[in-house]
């Protein structure tokens, strides 16, 4: 499975942006599928996933409420809906897929596409 996220950008606080995540390969709707985030000398963390219909969401506290995890399997790509943005959500997002079901670490999936940039400033 080869995954790739874009959409990044520089935004200013307050400001919205949408990742998207193509996938190629394999069944893109055989997987769960999550987004992650790594910011500068930190460890990458859960952002948002979803199950492979996306009936079943799941958000990190830290952006219940302003991000929203969405896929069109139709088309193979995933969505990150970002939206409130702050400061502290600057980091490079990731998307990957699951076969399994342990959404929120990083060691419950088996395909990493490469990461692109949000920047928020103040």
């Amino acid at each position: 499975v080869q995954l790739q996220a874009y959409g990044g950008g520089l935004v200013q606080a307050g400001g919205s942006l949408r990742l998207s995540c193509a996938a190629s390969g394999r069944t893109f709707s055989s997987y769960a599928m999550g987004w992650f985030r790594q910011a500068p000398g930190k460890e990458r963390e859960f952002v948002a996933a979803a199950t492979w219909n996306g009936d079943n969401r799941y958000y990190a506290d830290s952006v219940k409420g302003r991000f929203t995890v969405s896929r069109d399997n139709a088309k193979n790509t995933a969505y990150l809906q970002m939206n409130s943005l702050k400061p502290e959500d600057t980091a490079v997002y990731y998307c990957a897929f699951a076969t399994g079901s342990y959404l929120h670490t990083v060691g419950g999936y088996d395909y990493w596409g490469q990461g692109t940039l949000v920047t928020v400033s103040s």
